[in-house]
């Protein structure tokens, strides 16, 4: 069997393919969900204002940022591995060795370990850019809802470690411990990746699409403007939910447990299924149903924050994330189709880099709208504010399948 064909058909030579992209997602998700979501819960049980907390979601920039240097990426190759591999693996091994040196920083002053923890996020986010280039350049589009599955199984996964198994274990194993588990994880998951073909499975870039033209960074900046709308949104109504929880009084523990590990098992097991539905019902019908989900736990989490119910919370929390995870598979199979084009890693940065940033100043004010307005009118703004990304959304990417139907044609 070729290279190319273990990509082009089910079974086990399409799963060790996607090993790589599964175990890298599990790294960035362990990373991002020990130091963006599990650190924040922990300050906030000590006592840290809500505004503050919100600040913290300042580590993600370097996420948001990567259109600032993604032609760097795509213009420069990183020897003697091919030009993906060699950013990959590279940036990689730098975000250990920080993780290493993080790990004996838990006695410094808290602005030297937000630089280091802000440079890991630097090496996690070039990374993904280029291991999203390596998506748009060596598998074929109608694999890409698998590889998608993959990856977002794999951070859910590292969401479990990260944000939920060593959250509840730190006051046993503490800074020192938990810094280094990741770091260990990180390069435990770096092997896979070293034996991807990426010289054989590179597909030829179109003909059509020899240079970025303004038509295309029209198109670009519309989807960037839509997926920034829709991030933020997304975020504004489940994101917060943990530390609405802890607000109704529901303990450290539990919260790491049920929106930590439970949530981030749900979302393993959703994309773990949702490329086979998208591939079965079709993007937008997923993307509709989905949604819908995400607005009805958005209304029980209201009546939670309401009534000062913290077991209604915790089964909002949970069946938001369920409604959730069908949206993550093809939100991101359809960011891949419009990074189709000679320069993936830059186009790549801009259509999720760059929404992303555009979401951030919601991410750092929303927890202090909630602590300025209360939960419960917190909640009752952010309802049509996702009803309107979401619309936007499907409208987009309604047009773009309709236009590559008529291009078949």
């Amino acid at each position: 069997m070729s290279a190319s064909d273990a990509l082009a058909r089910p079974g086990p030579a399409l799963l060790l393919r996607l090993a790589p992209f599964f175990c890298l997602s599990v790294t960035f998700g362990a990373t991002l969900g020990f130091l963006a979501s599990g650190a924040p819960l922990i300050l906030r049980v000590r006592g840290i204002d809500l505004a503050e907390v919100g600040l913290l979601q300042l580590i993600n920039l370097p996420v948001g940022l990567t259109f600032l240097w993604a032609g760097v990426v795509d213009r420069f190759r990183l020897p003697p591995l091919p030009h993906r591999l060699g950013w990959i693996v590279g940036m990689q091994g730098l975000g250990i060795a920080l993780l290493v040196g993080l790990s004996f920083g838990e006695a410094w002053p808290l602005s030297a370990l937000f630089v280091i923890a802000l440079a890991v996020f630097f090496c996690l986010a070039t990374m993904d850019v280029a291991l999203e280039a390596l998506v748009v350049e060596t598998v074929a589009p109608e694999r890409r809802p698998y590889v998608t599955s993959a990856k977002l199984g794999g951070a859910s996964l590292g969401g479990i470690v990260g944000a939920g198994v060593l959250i509840a274990a730190y006051d046993r194993l503490g800074w020192q411990a938990v810094v280094l588990t990741v770091a260990g994880l990180n390069a435990l998951c770096l092997l896979p990746i070293l034996f991807y073909p990426e010289r054989r499975l590179r597909r030829a870039p179109s003909a059509a699409r020899k240079k970025l033209d303004v038509a295309r960074l029209r198109r670009l900046g519309g989807r960037v403007g839509v997926l920034g709308l829709y991030f933020a949104a997304l975020f504004a109504l489940t994101s917060v939910n943990s530390l609405a929880l802890i607000d109704l009084g529901v303990p450290l523990a539990q919260v790491g447990l049920v929106t930590g590990s439970v949530s981030a098992g749900i979302n393993l097991a959703m994309a773990l299924v949702s490329g086979a539905l998208v591939r079965r019902f079709g993007l937008v019908p997923l993307v509709t149903l989905s949604a819908l989900g995400v607005g009805a736990a958005g209304l029980l989490m209201l009546g939670a924050t309401a009534a000062g119910s913290g077991g209604l919370g915790l089964a909002a929390a949970v069946f938001g994330t369920l409604a959730a995870g069908g949206l993550g598979v093809p939100v991101f199979t359809m960011i891949y189709r419009w990074a189709e084009g000679p320069q993936p890693a830059t186009d790549y940065a801009l259509l999720f880099g760059a929404a992303f940033f555009t979401a951030m100043p919601w991410r750092v004010a929303a927890p202090a709208l909630a602590g300025a307005v209360g939960w419960p009118a917190y909640f009752a703004l952010c309802l049509p504010f996702y009803g309107i990304a979401v619309w936007l959304l499907r409208r987009a990417i309604t047009r773009t399948l309709d236009a590559d139907r008529a291009a078949a044609a």
